[in-house]
């Protein structure tokens, strides 16, 4: 928005997109950050607990929220000087609603986001084939699993092991879900009169570093360094998945 040279990100996505991914990427490059969702978390109390802070340290909602973008930015950088988040819809509306404690004034989201970060370059990374995306979440709800490393150990279970069960319900309701969240961005990209950079997950699974590589030509880095980093996660999808797509386009 500003012209001048980036100095931050936001990744703009939904889960089950390949955000995973697309961060782990950009870390491992070592000169974009470190992105992840340092501000996932529903609620103030929430944020305070995932940067290791307490609530009574702070004099007011305020101060706390100052504490918690600082913790944020540090993290977010890394070893760098740029400044990655991701940052899911469901999660953004409040993040909005606190940043404006720290940002005060008559101005746009976009404005009020960049006086926090400095210029900013808003990623949109959808998955456009929403059953493989619905079946995606439902799976991970039921067995717990989330991501794996590239090397197939485990990365990130919420929850112990369980048997996935197929439910056509569960996938409508997901899939529908993922829309309207999808449809939130682009309401509020049009509302901010951005033309974000677009990644799909199809792109990003089947050609990450040229999308590495991508991204980071936007940012103004070097794109060579996408070369050498490899993929840090591996596709959950199998047979299983692809056996409960066929089943439910046989259904409907």
């Amino acid at each position: 928005m500003t012209g001048k040279p980036f100095r931050s990100f936001v990744i703009c996505t939904v889960p089950r997109s390949g955000s995973t991914l697309l961060c782990g990427l950009l870390a491992a490059t070592g000169v974009a950050g470190d992105p992840d969702s340092y501000f996932h978390a529903p609620s103030l109390e929430g944020w305070l607990t995932d940067h290791d802070l307490k609530r009574a340290d702070f004099a007011s909602d305020r101060d706390a929220v100052r504490a918690v973008f600082e913790a944020a930015l540090m993290r977010g950088k890394g070893d760098t000087t740029m400044f990655g988040l991701r940052m899911r819809r469901g999660s953004f509306d409040l993040f909005m609603e606190q940043l404006k404690l720290l940002v005060p004034g008559e101005m746009s989201d976009a404005e009020r986001i960049e006086a926090a970060f400095g210029p900013t370059l808003f990623i949109h990374l959808s998955r456009p084939d929403r059953l493989d995306q619905a079946i995606s979440r439902l799976r991970a709800e039921q067995t717990g699993l989330w991501h794996r490393n590239a090397d197939g150990s485990e990365l990130e279970r919420l929850a112990p092991p369980q048997e996935p069960r197929y439910d056509a319900a569960a996938i409508r309701r997901h899939m529908a879900a993922q829309e309207a969240l999808d449809a939130a961005w682009e309401g509020w990209f049009r509302q901010e009169r951005l033309n974000p950079l677009r990644i799909t997950y199809d792109a990003l699974s089947t050609g990450p570093q040229q999308v590495l590589a991508q991204v980071l030509s936007a940012l103004g880095l070097d794109p060579a360094q996408a070369r050498s980093v490899l993929p840090p996660t591996a596709k959950l999808a199998d047979a299983l998945s692809r056996e409960w797509r066929g089943r439910f386009e046989g259904e409907t």
